[in-house]
């Protein structure tokens, strides 16, 4: 049933909005160039690897030792208008439509955070992560890593159609205020890392 529904309803979202997303492509080439559209290898359902789609937001400017600068350092004006106003997650219809993204669940973080989950932690991918999920409703970017988790697992726990559709209406209020973009002192969210203490004691 969330599949079915998954499915029909990217699709229609994508024939609504194909002028926004199709004037998106437009301005990212324009004011950042070339590749539009940003593609990444992240874990999906059981922590299977998959390609996520994005709109660029970001410059790939590099120093002068060929590594790209910092994030405060290539985000544009731009760029932060496609984030706050989260038009950099439309071509995540597509990952739906596909059957690698749902519209709701844990958002999709990187492969290399894989081994540095605990047991409890890596139960976020029980489920196919999603657009939008719990911890994206309850703090977003501006939240701690440990509330973020929590909240994925809370979902996996409690997820139904009824919990959905709430999280669905609350995204939507989100983007309009736009809440929760980045976290304090940063344009995006800081890379998760294991805190060696928290962890001393587990088995």
């Amino acid at each position: 049933m969330k599949r079915g529904f998954d499915f029909i309803v990217a699709l229609l979202l994508i024939l609504l909005l194909w002028p926004v997303i199709l004037l998106t492509a437009l301005t990212v080439r324009i004011y950042l160039g070339s590749p539009i559209v940003f593609c990444q290898q992240r874990p999906g359902l059981l922590g299977k690897p998959f390609h996520i789609y994005k709109f660029r937001t970001m410059l790939s400017a590099c120093g002068i030792n060929g590594e790209l600068l910092p994030d405060e350092q290539r985000m544009t004006a731009v760029g932060a208008f496609l984030r706050r106003n989260s038009l950099d997650e439309l071509p995540q219809l597509f990952n739906v439509l596909k059957g690698e993204l749902s519209l709701v669940g844990p958002r999709p973080l990187l492969m290399e955070y894989l081994p540095l989950y605990t047991t409890e932690q890596a139960r976020r991918h029980d489920v196919r992560p999603g657009i939008t999920g719990w911890a994206q409703v309850n703090g977003r970017n501006a939240i701690s890593w440990d509330e973020k988790f929590n909240y994925d697992v809370w979902y996996v726990d409690h997820q139904s159609f009824w919990l959905d559709m709430r999280i669905m209406w609350m995204t939507l209020l989100k983007v309009l205020c736009s809440e929760g973009i980045s976290q304090a002192g940063s344009v995006t969210m800081e890379k998760f890392q294991v805190d060696v203490e928290s962890r001393k004691g587990e088995k």
